[in-house]
């Protein structure tokens, strides 16, 4: 059974799709065959990214919808399929062994009949020639594509479909033993994207992290000073980074499990002037009113901007969500801005696409806030600007979808 190819991500893939836990997690969670391993995470990453389409093509065969676990079954052996041009045979093979280990015999007629007809053009003729259809085809929620169509025309099929680059690593030092691989060089210090990276000792040495291009942009944001406060900062990529322009930096993070996250990173990293602590953002706290020259924002947002590389996202966020994270964004923004020490800084991001998350947000806290104004903002890295902030979007940036934005206390 664990030679199997479709066991493995079925027992992740059950894990993200029944319990809600997110894939990453999911993967470090479950055992799985190490010699297949970059094929199994493939597998998940593939299906996930594919989902939405997976979940019409099943529609139409099944009108009536089979159970989670058939599904998971059938939506595995349709990546391996279409994306892997497995032969259909075999896969047909796998899927019905894996039905009948599973003590699901009765279904697997069903999945055996339905790999055998499946045609995608026959599917695809079926596909709506409408924005629903666009999103299907895309395998990006309707709502939230509606959304990139609204404000971004006819460029949200190039944002919705844009891959991720590849890893995306930070060196510290010793950056020229890594270089002989393949690799992007981005137009930040010594950052550079690998189609695949295997981590060895380098890592717990502290000669490198892995961190996305777009946190990295935000941090060349942020003006050196004496005093920062990172008010939303698990895992503590930023905190760590700013550590190098910032005499001082304060971490602050709600979750006491995501503080230890902090902890560990800067070990790691060997930084020695950023202080952690649990606490609650949104909640003011006296002891720190104007105490910090610059405060870093980077609120909890709907992650769209990640989708390249956090497809269960698409799963989990959805149009109904948006409401709870514009009134918690604004009360982390209004909260930390008590922070500031007037003629410091005041730094807004999110990795977000939408402008309800970034410009909205902005703008309802300066209508409330008379002593806040806007400052510029530039980046060496393609972006939009929009009318308070920076926009930088999945098509043109590595596949990462980010905005910030500073504002000054006068």
């Amino acid at each position: 059974m664990l030679s199997n190819p479709v066991y493995d991500p079925f027992l992740i893939l059950t894990k993200v799709y029944s319990d809600g836990a997110h894939v990453k997690q999911a993967i470090a969670d479950t055992y799985i065959e190490e010699q297949f391993r970059a094929r199994t995470v493939k597998i998940v990453y593939g299906v996930l990214e594919n989902d939405c389409y997976f979940d019409f093509a099943i529609r139409h065969y099944a009108p009536k919808a089979p159970k989670l676990a058939v599904r998971t079954i059938l939506k595995i052996s349709l990546y391996m399929l279409l994306f892997m041009d497995k032969k259909r045979y075999m896969v047909t093979d796998c899927a019905v062994d894996l039905c009948k280990k599973l003590g699901k015999s009765g279904v697997s007629g069903f999945v055996n009949a339905f790999l055998r007809r499946f045609d995608r053009t026959a599917v695809d003729k079926t596909i709506p020639q409408n924005v629903e259809g666009e999103a299907i085809a895309l395998s990006y929620p309707v709502f939230a594509y509606a959304m990139l169509k609204k404000e971004y025309g006819e460029r949200a099929k190039s944002i919705a479909q844009a891959a991720s680059a590849g890893v995306s690593v930070r060196f510290e030092r010793n950056a020229e033993e890594y270089l002989d691989k393949t690799h992007l060089k981005t137009p930040f210090e010594d950052n550079y994207i690998f189609p695949s990276f295997v981590r060895d000792e380098g890592f717990d040495e502290g000669k490198y992290t892995f961190q996305s291009v777009g946190s990295i942009a935000i941090c060349d944001c942020v003006a050196p000073c004496e005093s920062l406060l990172d008010a939303c900062a698990a895992p503590g990529g930023k905190s760590v980074l700013l550590s190098k322009k910032c005499e001082r930096v304060t971490a602050f993070e709600l979750h006491a499990h995501r503080v230890e996250l902090i902890r560990q990173y800067k070990t790691r990293m060997g930084v020695h002037n950023l202080t952690e602590y649990q606490k609650d953002s949104a909640l003011f706290d006296p002891e720190y009113e104007e105490k910090f020259d610059a405060v870093l924002c980077d609120a909890p947002c709907s992650g769209y901007g990640t989708v390249s590389e956090n497809p269960d996202i698409k799963l989990f966020r959805k149009q109904e969500d948006f409401a709870a994270l514009a009134k918690a964004q604004a009360a982390i923004l209004s909260n930390v801005a008590r922070y500031v020490k007037k003629g410091g800084a005041l730094y807004y991001s999110t990795c977000s696409l939408f402008e309800c998350e970034n410009d909205k947000t902005v703008e309802g806290f300066l209508k409330s806030r008379s002593d806040f104004v806007l400052e510029e903002l530039s980046s060496p890295l393609a972006h939009d600007k929009k009318k308070y902030g920076l926009q930088f979007l999945p098509d043109t940036a590595y596949g990462a979808g980010f905005y910030v934005c500073k504002l000054k206390r006068v």
